[in-house]
């Protein structure tokens, strides 16, 4: 079971992440997302593959991304589920859900609630590297695009839950407000990263005692399940 579908994660390092992402002081945050999510891959116990800027080849996102599923396939898997390093809610469930729907149907995408996607899984068969090559990279567009063009082929989606991905201060407040589950030790370096302004009412003192009541209650984390 499995045998045919290896986990992509394409990831920059904590250096190369820190010079397009709004996150002063945020290497080691990024830092911590690539050891969690290697971590997470790990314990599904699939084959997978890490690309870093070193790896990837290409002038845009969109191709770097695209050569390296096709790097993938020509290593002779013929299911690709690729993931980034900025999902702190992605866990080893979400991962062998996605490959145990591969192993039935063609495509399963993990839409981020800010219009990308944090998981896409697909077969050989359907992977046109030009028509992928068009689709709107990193842009809030980009899971309805997807979605129309696998659409067009007549093949069905398989959605999974969406999660939220993490790229400036509104993402770590987004995911702190909704108190989605993280581990102790990386909601404290999240909280950690928010600079506190006489005008900024999100934390109230309210908010940081409900906070740190999460935070006893929340003994440890669903992304090393």
């Amino acid at each position: 079971m499995h045998k045919k579908t290896a986990i992509l994660i394409f990831a920059n390092s904590s250096e190369e992440e820190c010079k397009s992402k709004s996150l002063p002081s945020g290497s080691a945050l990024y830092d911590r997302f690539n050891k969690e999510t290697l971590l997470t891959v790990k314990k599904t116990g699939l084959p997978y593959l890490l690309f870093t800027e070193k790896e990837q080849i290409g002038k845009g996102f969109g191709e770097r991304f695209v050569n390296a599923i096709q790097e993938v396939y020509d290593k002779g898997f013929q299911n690709v589920i690729t993931i980034g390093n900025d999902s702190p809610n992605l866990n080893k469930t979400h991962l062998l859900k996605a490959a145990e729907e591969l192993d039935r149907n063609n495509f399963v995408l993990g839409p981020s609630k800010d219009g990308g996607f944090y998981l896409m899984g697909l077969s050989k068969e359907y992977f046109t590297p030009n028509l992928f090559l068009k689709l709107p990279w990193q842009t809030a567009r980009l899971a309805k695009s997807i979605s129309r063009l696998i659409a067009a082929n007549k093949i069905d989606v398989i959605k999974l839950e969406a999660l939220t991905d993490v790229d400036d201060f509104r993402d770590i407040k987004n995911l702190l407000n909704r108190f989605e589950h993280v581990s102790e030790s990386l909601r404290e370096l999240l909280l950690s990263l928010i600079p506190l302004q006489k005008n900024d009412f999100f934390f109230t003192t309210e908010k940081i005692e409900t906070i740190f009541s999460k935070l006893f209650y929340n003994k440890g984390s669903p992304i090393l399940n």
